[in-house]
C-alpha cells in the first residue's frame, strides 16, 4: 500500500460542514470522502481522454456534413 500524503486545501465552510456530516453519518473519514471523490472526477476525465484517443484517426468532417448526417439519422 502507498503511504498517503498529506495536503492542505481550503474547502467553502457549508461545504466543509456538509462533507463533516456526511462522513459521521456513513462512519467514514473525510480524507476518504474527499479521496473518492477525486478518483471519480478524474475517472470522468481519463474515460474522455481514451474516447479521444480512440478517435483520433477518424477522418475530419465539415460541420455543415456533421449536421446533415444528425438531420438525416434523426438525431437532430
Amino acid at each position: 500500500m502507498n503511504t498517503p500524503r498529506r495536503s492542505t486545501i481550503y474547502l467553502d465552510p457549508e461545504l466543509h460542514k456538509t462533507l463533516r456530516m456526511k462522513a459521521a453519518a456513513t462512519d467514514r473519514s473525510v480524507s476518504d470522502l474527499v479521496n473518492e471523490a477525486i478518483r471519480a472526477a478524474l475517472a470522468e476525465d481519463e474515460e474522455d481522454l481514451r474516447a479521444f484517443s480512440e478517435r483520433a484517426d477518424e477522418p475530419l468532417i465539415a460541420y455543415e456534413e456533421a449536421l446533415t448526417y444528425l438531420k438525416r439519422d434523426g438525431k437532430l
